[in-house]
Formats: C-alpha cells, structure tokens, sequence
C-alpha cells in the first residue's frame, strides 16, 4: 500500500479525503439497500451488494485503492445494464463510479486503516555512546 501512495495526507486534504470517503460510502451503501429491496434481477443485485462491500471497505478506510476500483466497476456494468435495458438513469451509477475512481487514485488519507496499517512508520534509533 505504501508504493501506491507515496505520503497519507493528513490536515485539510486530510479532513476532504475523510469526507468524500464517507459521501461516496454513504451513497454506495444507500445504493446498495435501495437496490436490493427493489428486487431487480440477480446481477444488479450482485453488483449492489458488492458496491455496498466496497462501500463499507471505503467508509473505514480499509484496502482504499481495492474497493474504489470495485465500487467503479460495479456501478460502470450496473449503468451499462440500466442503459442498454431502458430500466432507469444510469447518471447516478456514474456518478458513484467516478467517485469510487477518484478514491482508488487518491488514496484514503491520513484518518483511516490503511493510513495506520501501511503508513510511514517512525523508528526511534538510541543514541550511541
């Protein structure tokens, strides 16, 4: 994780990173329940499901890049199926996907588990006498 990002931001782009996490994993997760309760067919609801994991993954910051990638990929096929089906807009499984994206390049920032499990360590050597 640490070769993908090459410092966790902490301060302001800290705190935005923080907060496009949890609107993107709020979306995804609403995404999620809404489409599973609509009982729409099988592969949507794989996809919602999977979106709503990637959702919950991005939420606490855990494995950033891995659920962003899925959140995007998930929402791309499930826009794709709503388009070539004329079963609904698939402006807002877009829209998620950019975000999902987004989170995947950026990266999660300093307030999260990837932050703390793969971030920069600080080793304290005693001095020698």
């Amino acid at each position: 994780m640490q070769r993908l990002f090459s410092t966790f931001a902490s301060g302001w782009p800290g705190v935005g990173l923080l907060l496009l996490r949890v609107l993107t994993a709020a979306a995804l997760i609403h995404l999620g329940i809404v489409g599973v309760l609509a009982a729409p067919p099988v592969t949507i609801v794989v996809l919602q499901i999977i979106g709503a994991v990637a959702g919950i993954l991005l939420l606490i910051g855990l494995w950033t890049p891995v659920a962003g990638t899925l959140a995007a990929i998930a929402n791309v096929w499930i826009a794709f199926s709503r388009y070539f089906s004329h079963s609904g807009d698939p402006l807002i499984p877009i829209v998620h996907a950019v975000l999902g994206a987004v989170l995947a390049m950026v990266g999660p920032g300093a307030w999260s588990i990837d932050a703390r499990l793969y971030g920069r360590k600080y080793v304290n050597f005693p001095e020698r006498r």
